[in-house]
């Protein structure tokens, strides 16, 4: 019987000698297999049209007492995962660093283009409105999720009151920062693999205080699945010790951006109103170049000494 840790390696070595569905469902599980520990038989020939006995004769193929077994085999590969320089080796060991950079732009390009292709329209437009009418707006990412989360709240704290930024190294602490959640707020859950149970557990105490749960996540499969009103998926890979976060941001741009639009005109006022404040109490001359006539502004008290009509 295959060794669980050997799971990976076993599925690359007989992957030459497999069936047509065979290799797909090879080739989805090692490109995947943070993914698909989470998946079902069933769940896993759904995604490749392939049917449920497919997926289970092949893993009785590969030595193991059907699909439980070699689904025990994957938990245990994604818990004694390659370390991140094993990775970047496996992938990138015989490039050159320009064909570092061309691949990995390629590859966010691809994620991105994937991310456009398959987005849903409707729960995009529910995710918006969800977060316009909500009271109360909580929004949770950890560990590299982190700067997605910051993102969302820096730019929906500009144009809505009372959006909470939970943030916090213990579950407990999480409870703490969302006790007074309720079903007219709105829980905003990012969380890509490796999954975080924090973030998990986060979003099921606000499904069951009826608050309405968005998850921003990789696919319908993802564990946040289990909690969310309404999913917005983007395509992310971990194939390094650096997590490709590209499309999730452009989501989450679009977010801002859609709720920029439809936001009341009483919003939009304060958002004005906050732009002069910037102007008028130069926000932004201290610590950012500024472009005058296509020349860095760096010291705008030094230009105006220097500037001959004052």
């Amino acid at each position: 019987m295959a060794e669980y840790n050997d799971v990976l390696r076993l599925i690359r070595e007989q992957m030459p000698t497999m069936s047509k569905s065979q290799r797909k469902i090879a080739e989805y599980i090692v490109d995947k297999y943070e993914q698909a520990v989470f998946m079902t038989a069933a769940q896993l020939g759904e995604a490749l049209d392939v049917s449920e006995s497919t997926v289970v004769r092949f893993a009785s193929a590969l030595g193991y007492k059907g699909y439980p077994g070699f689904q025990q085999a994957l938990i245990d590969c994604v818990k004694n995962k390659f370390s991140g320089m094993q990775k970047i080796e496996e992938k990138y060991g015989r490039r050159s660093r320009s064909e570092v950079l061309t691949s990995v732009l390629r590859a966010d390009i691809e994620k991105i283009q994937d991310t456009m292709e398959n987005l849903d329209a409707d729960a995009f437009d529910m995710a918006v409105d969800m977060l316009l009418e909500a009271d109360t707006v909580y929004i949770m990412g950890l560990r590299s999720n982190e700067p997605l989360a910051s993102f969302l709240h820096f730019y929906l704290n500009m144009f809505r009151k009372n959006v909470i930024l939970v943030n916090t190294t213990s579950v407990t602490e999480t409870f703490e920062q969302m006790i007074r959640i309720g079903e007219n707020d709105c829980f905003v859950g990012i969380s890509f693999p490796r999954y975080s149970m924090r973030t998990l557990k986060a979003m099921e105490f606000a499904n069951d205080r009826r608050a309405g749960v968005i998850a921003i996540t990789d696919t319908k499969y993802s564990p946040m699945a289990m909690y969310a009103s309404c999913m917005l998926f983007a395509r992310s890979d971990m194939v390094s010790i650096v997590d490709s976060l590209v499309a999730p941001l452009s989501v989450i741009n679009a977010l801002v951006v859609a709720l920029c639009m439809k936001a009341p005109d009483a919003v939009r006022n304060d958002l004005k109103m906050l732009e002069d404040v910037w102007n008028n109490y130069q926000v932004y001359l201290n610590d950012e170049i500024n472009f005058v006539d296509d020349e860095p502004m760096l010291d705008y008290t030094l230009r105006k000494k220097e500037d001959p009509e004052d």
